[in-house]
């Protein structure tokens, strides 16, 4: 074995060490995310997350299989500094850090394995990986109540619309002698997650340009919204006209698989409404020869002047050669 192929053998070790060494390292931030996608409605969508990672490198599976080992001590850096996120979150007590760091942690294992030049074909399967990452709980408190209250306001504006005699109450909707309660748990907050995520996907996926791409990803806030106020709008007359027990059925067993393939029809007709409204690029390169009509074998025969007798331009042609 040559230098080059020892020296190779050698970081191939060593990468094996550290990729065991992280799995056992975050072994209990991993179990505590597969704890919270199970019974935390609002991560139930973590389950997705991973295995639309792994389709993405497997799309660039050829491109990877290309690459020559060149490691990077960049990649030490990024490990370095994942290490230090985790210090810092149990130091000041952010639980989020935690999670955070397994990020630059996975980004430093591949800049040591293939160099900068992986990282540029791996950073978007990578870069999704932040929707199994719970939200820090400031922001979940800053956008709790907001949510909340619009969800409340919005259903009671479709209940009045429908011909209910819907009266909201901070969050609470008064309706006929029942009274609907839009708790915490239906803020929509789960959903709005739900939906950023779909949207990312079906953008990063989606062969159009930048401007589709982009309304995708904006038209996940509406869409989660609406799909929220459909939720409790149809549990609310499903409590007034058949009671209950059928109204709890539908929110908690029902509703959240049936907003799903509403979100996916309505990013449906918002890419089918962006085909026609947004033209396609031309394609570059230069444009397509055309066949050029086949030159004519004899020359026209000019035509004589004006008074002239027939054929004076077939006697001037004649002429012209003789001469």
């Amino acid at each position: 074995m040559n230098h080059s192929g020892l020296h190779r053998s050698r970081w191939q070790i060593v990468l094996a060490v550290l990729g065991l060494g992280l799995a056992w390292s975050y072994w209990p931030t991993l179990m505590e995310m597969g704890e919270r996608w199970a019974h935390d409605p609002q991560y139930s969508h973590g389950y997705f997350v991973p295995p639309f990672s792994a389709y993405l490198l497997w799309r660039k599976r050829s491109q990877l299989a290309e690459l020559s080992f060149a490691s990077s001590w960049w990649g030490v850096v990024l490990l370095v500094g994942s290490v230090a996120c985790r210090l810092a979150g149990s130091y000041f007590f952010i639980p989020w850090l935690d999670p955070l760091s397994l990020l630059p942690a996975l980004a430093g294992l591949v800049v040591l394995a293939g160099g900068t030049r992986a990282l540029r074909l791996t950073w978007v399967p990578l870069a999704f990986l932040i929707f199994v990452l719970p939200l820090p709980y400031s922001v979940q408190t800053a956008l709790a109540q907001p949510l909340q209250r619009m969800a409340t306001v919005a259903t009671t504006y479709l209940l009045e619309t429908m011909g209910y005699p819907a009266v909201a109450r901070g969050n609470v909707i008064l309706l006929n002698d029942m009274k609907v309660g839009v708790v915490e748990a239906c803020n929509g907050l789960s959903m709005l997650i739900t939906f950023v995520a779909l949207a990312t996907a079906v953008a990063i996926l989606s062969q159009r340009g930048w401007v589709e791409r982009t309304a995708v990803l904006l038209s996940a806030i509406p869409i989660a919204l609406i799909a929220n106020v459909m939720r409790i709008t149809v549990t609310t007359v499903l409590q007034e006209r058949v009671g209950g027990e059928a109204a709890r059925v539908f929110f908690h067993d029902f509703a959240g698989w049936l907003m799903m393939p509403i979100g996916l029809a309505l990013l449906g007709l918002l890419l089918w409404t962006l085909r026609r409204l947004v033209e396609t690029e031309p394609p570059l390169g230069p444009p397509p020869e055309t066949p050029q009509p086949e030159e004519q074998e004899h020359k026209a025969v000019p035509q004589g002047e004006p008074g002239d007798a027939p054929g004076a331009g077939v006697e001037k042609l004649v002429g012209a050669a003789s001469g």
